[in-house]
């Protein structure tokens, strides 16, 4: 049970671990007006910047594993502010950058410390709450997290064209001191000494172990991985998408995001009513009824009319807004059976998500990009893999 169980949660905490969780993606969104740019700055290939990508993911991945780790050792609040100084300086780096090779070496440390945000906000709401309430609060963050990346392209697009691809990195480094001032005066420490972890070699092995080997975990990991990415596929192909297939400037990425995380914010707000009022299965079961039937139109779309808006986008709210009503449902499947080391389960779940997206993002989005026919394709592929995840979860409980 958590510790904070009798005392409300500090007022605001849903913004701030929204604003935390949102950081790891915002880096990501947020420069993809710039490939182009940042291509002919640097005299660098379009698949060695897509490569910033995977420069980017796969640190994150590996550091996510030890993020929570960490967290259940020293506390929540300190992980958290040394991890934004440190993302902070790897960012003003890459806006000095003049080399590829430079970029992706600084993309890397990026992605070492974006990823304590997103690991220790699920920790701490597993700290405050538990049952129908950690579903709410979950929600409320993923409502307000999905707003961020439907405005990051959107503000990278206008940095683009006004100041050049340096000045999205500017932006980001602004962003990170303001969230470590914020963080610094209002995040609290929901963990306290009494109930901290070990740090030992055996210790940890055991743990790792333990939450690694869990059909159950993995079941609810793979799920959550593979509903995203059927999402995130069209991220990661985000500029030949809008740019090359549908014709768009470098300042409309709006017309993918927005459809999108729209979808996320009434997929999320509809999971919070939900809570309490409809079973784990039921609210499981209507979110994949969703994300197929997008699927399926997306589909059926792409056979029977040529790329342009406003189809080609349209279903992906639909398809967004599934995803986020299973977000907070499966999150929880995987975190509920570990009460002692909910850092440590957090840091497994988002390791193994961001492993899926590194792959996505360094093999499977250049396999897919290339129209928008292959794109659905790779979405309801994604979906089924995720529903057949769900389903195994739900007969091993």
């Amino acid at each position: 049970m958590p510790a904070t169980r009798s005392t409300p949660p500090p007022r605001g905490i849903a913004l701030l671990l929204a604003a935390l969780s949102s950081l790891g993606p915002f880096a990501i969104d947020t420069y993809l007006p710039s490939f182009h740019d940042i291509g002919a700055s640097l005299s660098a290939t379009p698949i060695e910047v897509q490569q910033t990508l995977t420069a980017y993911l796969l640190p994150f991945a590996l550091m996510t594993l030890w993020h929570g780790a960490i967290a259940d050792a020293l506390g929540r609040r300190r992980v958290i502010l040394v991890a934004l100084a440190l993302f902070a300086l790897a960012t003003a780096g890459c806006a000095l950058a003049t080399r590829i090779e430079v970029l992706w070496l600084l993309r890397a440390l990026q992605g070492m410390t974006a990823g304590a945000g997103v690991v220790v906000s699920r920790a701490i709401v597993r700290d405050l709450y538990d049952g129908a309430p950690a579903q709410r609060l979950m929600a409320q963050i993923s409502m307000m997290f999905a707003l961020a990346p439907a405005v990051a392209p959107v503000v990278g697009g206008w940095l683009q064209a006004w100041f050049g691809w340096r000045a999205v990195f500017i932006f980001l480094v602004l962003l990170t001191v303001l969230l470590w001032l914020v963080c610094w005066r209002l995040l609290p420490e929901t963990l306290p000494p009494e109930r901290r972890q070990s740090l030992r070699p055996a210790y940890l092995w055991q743990s790792y172990r333990s939450v690694l080997s869990s059909p159950r975990f993995l079941a609810a990991t793979a799920a959550l991985s593979f509903n995203f990415l059927g999402f995130f596929v069209y991220v990661l192909s985000a500029p030949v998408f809008l740019m090359r297939h549908l014709q768009l400037p470098e300042t409309a990425f709006f017309w993918l995001f927005g459809p999108a995380m729209g979808g996320l914010v009434v997929g999320s707000w509809l999971s919070g009513r939900l809570a309490g009022c409809v079973s784990t299965t039921g609210t499981l079961q209507r979110s994949y009824l969703l994300m197929a039937a997008a699927a399926t139109i997306n589909i059926g779309l792409c056979l029977a009319l040529p790329p342009a808006l406003p189809w080609s986008v349209a279903p992906i709210f639909l398809y967004t807004l599934g995803m986020a009503l299973a977000m907070p449902s499966l999150t929880l499947l995987a975190l509920d059976p570990y009460p002692e080391k909910r850092g440590l389960a957090a840091s497994c779940q988002t390791f193994l998500q961001s492993g899926f997206n590194a792959v996505a993002a360094g093999v499977l989005a250049p396999l897919l990009w290339g129209s928008t026919l292959t794109l659905a394709a790779g979405m309801a592929g994604f979906m089924l893999l995720g529903g057949c995840a769900a389903w195994a979860q739900r007969r091993l409980e």
